[in-house]
């Protein structure tokens, strides 16, 4: 029987992170038509001119969400993409837990200076 809890790798897709990048470029899209006054009165230059900008704001918030990702992901130890997640990333191990977790001033009595 397989595990129903999801593994990092099913959690980090690549399509999902590309949709979620999209998503951030037509936000930043609509943020700027809305800002410059697309759906007011403007001439037909000043819609052409709105829409240009409006698609270069789009395309930088796609590149800067992918870019911010995949710096995010580095993050990821390999050995631990196939490892279920069942409680939190930055909650401490079980053995940590029940030790009392320890202070940064005990582990660093053992470092130079």
């Amino acid at each position: 029987m397989t595990d129903p809890r999801p593994t990092r790798r099913d959690l980090m897709k690549p399509v999902q992170l590309l949709g979620f990048a999209f998503a951030a470029a037509v936000f930043g899209g609509i943020i700027a038509l809305v800002s410059m006054g697309f759906f007011q009165d403007l001439d037909g230059d000043e819609r052409v001119h709105v829409i240009v900008v409006s698609l270069i704001v789009a395309g930088i918030a796609f590149i800067a969400t992918l870019v911010i990702i995949a710096l995010l992901m580095l993050a990821v130890d390999p050995a631990q993409v196939a490892r279920p997640v069942d409680k939190g990333v930055l909650l401490p191990e079980a053995s940590e837990a029940e030790d009392g977790g320890g202070t940064d001033a005990e582990a660093s009595d053992d470092r130079r200076p």
